[in-house]
This record gives C-alpha cells, structure tokens and sequence, in this order.
C-alpha cells in the first residue's frame, strides 16, 4: 500500500530530478534512496536472528579463533 506525501524542494533540484529520473519516476526515485536508512534490510533481520543463537555463536568462535593460527604457517 502506498501514502501520498507532499515534500518541498529547490525548484532547481525538482528540474534536475525531472531530467534526470524522469517525469513520473521521482517518486520511485526518492523511496528506493530512502528506504535503507528507514527499513532494516531482510538480510540484516537474518543476521540478527542468527546472533541470537548463543550456541551457533560459540561454535562460529571455536571455528574462527582455531583457524586463526593456521595462518602463521602459510607461505606469503
């Protein structure tokens, strides 16, 4: 579902959206600029759902802090 909103801007930067998006494109425009900085991405919401599991988190730190010194011994 879409809501109307009604924004004012430089009348300059309103001819530059026109010539550069395209008339009738701005809206679309200025929601796809907007929306990661107000809607948290599905990927995001993935990680944060994965870092509540305290026994998944633990065994990725075994993994990672195991390997860790493997690195010591590779040729560079």
């Amino acid at each position: 579902m879409h809501k109307k909103l009604t924004i004012t801007i430089d009348e300059k930067v309103y001819f530059g959206l026109r010539k550069v998006v395209g008339q009738g494109k701005i809206s679309r425009f200025v929601e796809d600029l907007v929306r990661p900085h107000v809607l948290k991405s599905e990927l995001e919401s993935a990680y944060e759902e994965m870092a509540k599991d305290r026994n998944r988190e633990n065994e990725a730190l075994e993994w990672s802090e195991a390997t860790l010194g493997d690195s010591a011994y590779e040729k560079r």
